[in-house]
């Protein structure tokens, strides 16, 4: 049983990495999973994804681009606000503007960079660098 299928799909990708494979298969998908990876791909950490239907379920089949260092959730999940974002920045990330922090917020789930910009707050999910 999966306790957290977000921690075990960002491990999957940081073992599959540290191995040297082209590509992995991430199995249960979620939306947060989605969104996580869209994040990820747009920030050139990973290649595309899709998604593949069977009768166990749905699982992501992801090209890898070998640009991840370290990957992983945060947990507990804090919440942050507006303007305490750099205390996270400067626990999670080995230097600045190196690397991004995953935040759900009220409008959506976003980068930390994002959500300094619109002066929001919300929850820290992930980092990755």
């Amino acid at each position: 049983m999966l306790n957290d299928p977000l921690a075990n799909a960002l491990s999957i990708i940081l073992n599959a990495e540290r191995i040297g494979k082209k590509e992995c298969t991430i199995k249960p998908s979620s939306k947060i999973i989605e969104k996580v990876l869209e994040i990820m791909k747009d920030h050139h950490f990973v290649g595309d994804f899709e998604k593949i239907e069977s009768r166990q379920g749905t699982s992501l089949k992801l090209n890898l681009i070998s640009n991840i260092n370290k990957c992983g959730v945060i947990k507990p999940r804090f919440a942050v606000k507006q303007d305490n974002y750099e205390k996270f920045e400067k626990r999670f990330l080995p230097a600045k503007d190196f690397g991004i922090i995953i935040v759900s917020t009220s409008q959506g789930i976003m980068v930390q960079k994002e959500s300094k910009e619109k002066k929001i707050g919300g929850k820290l999910i992930a980092f990755i660098y």
